[in-house]
């Protein structure tokens, strides 16, 4: 089989420029809600898409959701969101994503969103991932059934994530939103008796395939912030581990390579 290119979207890009900022790991609630204020409104206007890759809430309460739509709703700047184990975790998941798209958030679930237009069109698959482990020490699709449900979960993540890229294949600007690791090099610092939960680099195959320009995940709060995946640079963007509000990114024609900016 020939080797994936990328020539479509490299010679659509021109001499266009996006400035992009993300998160994860933000962990609303009413506790913090002055500070979560504060960081939207600080970055609204300065970057032209904010992206967040999961655990949006506390324990996946509406209100909690309410706390992220009262700061994002009228921002100027688009937003798009995946969400994350905490936000599923009261079985309340469909009601914190009508809360958050009530408020202009575009909430991805195993599927794909534009944004802007033209040569700083930016296309985002987005997907919460799973878990499964990396390096041939994860789970297999053996055993009780309750385990094989875990492996065919995240396969159909996997899926949902290579069908994503396919379908912005054709946009200047490409990348995959995560809350689940694709990688193991951004968990160093997590226990790796802990990996396994933490993601599948089951989901690392579609993105060697489509080879999005950006790679964004959250979920390991004390993991490590940058690692690259064949070229591929993949971030984790969780907030404990950046240490602060958001990572900008700035993607241009120019250079294959997302420049992070901090």
């Amino acid at each position: 089989m020939k080797a994936p290119t990328s020539v479509l979207a490299a010679n659509l890009r021109g001499d266009g420029r996006l400035r992009i900022a993300a998160a994860g790991d933000v962990h609303c609630s009413e506790d913090n809600r002055d500070a979560v204020l504060t960081a939207f409104d600080a970055i609204d206007g300065e970057v032209d898409v904010v992206l967040l890759a999961g655990d949006l809430t506390t324990h996946g309460e509406p209100d909690q959701a309410a706390v992220l739509a009262d700061a994002c709703r009228g921002m100027e700047t688009p937003v798009v969101a995946v969400l994350g184990n905490h936000d599923l975790h009261s079985d309340r998941g469909d009601e914190v994503v009508r809360v958050l798209v009530d408020a202009g958030i575009d909430v991805l679930d195993r599927s794909h969103t534009t944004v802007g237009v033209g040569s700083c069109r930016l296309g985002v698959a987005g997907t919460k991932g799973f878990v499964g482990g990396f390096r041939g020490l994860g789970l297999a699709d053996f055993g009780e059934a309750s385990l094989r449900r875990l492996y065919t979960e995240t396969g159909e993540e996997v899926e949902a994530l290579s069908l994503g890229l396919r379908e912005i294949a054709v946009c200047p600007y490409r990348v995959a939103l995560l809350h689940y690791a694709p990688v193991a090099e951004t968990l160093h610092g997590e226990p790796p008796e802990i990996w396994t939960w933490l993601g599948s680099d089951r989901l690392a195959a579609p993105i060697l395939e489509h080879r999005p320009d950006l790679v964004l995940h959250g979920h390991a709060h004390a993991g490590r912030l940058q690692a690259e995946l064949e070229g591929v640079p993949v971030y984790n963007v969780s907030v404990p581990v950046m240490g602060q509000d958001f990572w900008v990114f700035e993607l241009s024609g120019a250079a294959r390579a997302a420049t992070a900016i901090h």
